[in-house]
């Protein structure tokens, strides 16, 4: 029996994002699989955007590396023609039209945008391929998202949780910690997450970005 051509391939990984009253946290983490083989351990799957925006993306390499530089064109030229940086809301819009105008050979990539507003306030955008988006407040892509989802429910968006007071928000530092125990979550079973991850930290002073070892086996 033959085999079709295929035209995408999943390179694996996983990203994660959560944003409060005045912070916005988005990570992924940097291995590149195909199958059972890793490939690097040095792909990085985020790019920032703007002072307020970062993109992480999940799928395939090949399709993530040409819808960044495509959009690092477009901001470029953005702030040639305005003499300002695009607002995260604007990003997320062109994201989305961007990922539409593909539909028919998408780029074969699940984003989450993560950003700060002109107010301060943390926003994330998760899209799948073909431009459908939402905002909220945590989101996770990839192939460690159905590992990922239930903890970030849980300690988010307080669910299962009968005498926790929901109203009260996380803090940056707490989110920042989280977000590191579920990515380590994560990879204890999900064998394409792995090695590090790029952490980048957005306020309105401005973004941080680090790199927090992962499992490398």
């Amino acid at each position: 029996m033959s085999r079709g051509w295929m035209p995408y391939q999943n390179n694996g990984g996983t990203s994660i994002a959560l944003a409060g009253k005045d912070y916005a946290i988005i990570a992924a983490d940097r291995r590149l699989s195909v199958g059972y083989s890793i490939q690097t351990r040095e792909s990085s799957k985020i790019t920032k955007l703007t002072d307020k925006a970062v993109l992480a993306s999940c799928g395939m390499q090949a399709d993530r590396h040409t819808l960044h530089s495509v959009l690092t064109s477009r901001m470029q030229m953005y702030q040639l023609e305005h003499g300002k940086e695009m607002s995260t809301h604007a990003v997320s819009e062109m994201l989305s039209r961007t990922l539409y105008y593909r539909r028919f050979f998408v780029y074969y990539t699940f984003n989450i945008l993560a950003g700060i507003d002109n107010k301060g306030e943390g926003f994330v955008y998760s899209y799948d391929a073909v431009g459908s988006f939402e905002a909220q407040k945590h989101a996770v892509n990839g192939d460690g998202g159905v590992l990922a989802v239930p903890m970030l429910d849980n300690f988010v968006m307080k669910k299962h949780r009968q005498l926790e007071d929901k109203t009260k928000e996380m803090t940056k530092d707490e989110a920042l910690r989280l977000i590191k125990n579920t990515l380590n979550a994560v990879v204890e079973r999900e064998i394409t997450t792995g090695d590090a991850a790029d952490i980048y930290v957005i306020t309105k002073e401005g973004t941080t970005h680090e790199i927090f070892q992962l499992r490398k086996d």
